[in-house]
């Protein structure tokens, strides 16, 4: 378990101790907000991590659960994990850096590829919705006047039942 970073649950997010692996980890791809000796994780970010093997989730016995344990009780924690889920692991894998955009009332901020979350500002705001959702006008408005008025594009990531992810991006014109 040396080369895994630890982690447990803590509220909405995994929290594991701030250490060489998770230092590099976070040096190489910015997963996680480092904060008083500890690294805080999404729960896209744990379960990124997990796939890959660089993380490992304990419950409060100090055991390790399973990736499908781990699912089970993101998706009670986080109403619609596994579509928010699925557009942050598509855009981690094509090389954007995703952080949690709750502060912006959206589901992630994206960062375009070579860019570090500190060192400039995000791109991107990205809602994620499955494809038999909809939403009106007045809710595409209000997406639209968020990331407009935070000086971002917005992204509608629309979610099928195969996983597949199709992208919309949106941005004012004036005329």
């Amino acid at each position: 378990m040396k080369d895994t970073i630890i982690g447990e649950f803590e509220e909405l997010n995994v929290v594991a101790e701030d250490n060489a692996k998770a230092r590099s980890v976070y040096d190489k791809g910015r997963f996680g907000e480092p904060n008083r000796g500890k690294f805080r994780y999404s729960l896209a970010e744990a379960l990124f991590l997990i796939e890959k093997g660089l993380m490992k989730v304990l419950d409060g016995r100090k055991k390790e659960i399973s990736e499908a344990s781990f699912i089970r009780k993101a998706k009670k924690l986080e109403l619609k994990f596994l579509i928010k889920y699925g557009a942050y692991k598509d855009m981690r894998s094509r090389g954007y850096i995703v952080k949690t955009a709750l502060k912006f009332g959206a589901d992630f901020r994206i960062y375009d590829r070579g860019v570090k979350p500190g060192e400039d500002h995000a791109k991107w705001v990205l809602y994620a919705v499955h494809e038999s959702e909809g939403f009106s006008w007045q809710e595409f408005s209000a997406k639209n006047r968020v990331a407009h008025s935070t000086k971002k594009n917005l992204l509608i990531a629309i979610i099928d039942d195969e996983g597949d992810v199709t992208y919309y991006h949106i941005e004012w014109k004036r005329p």
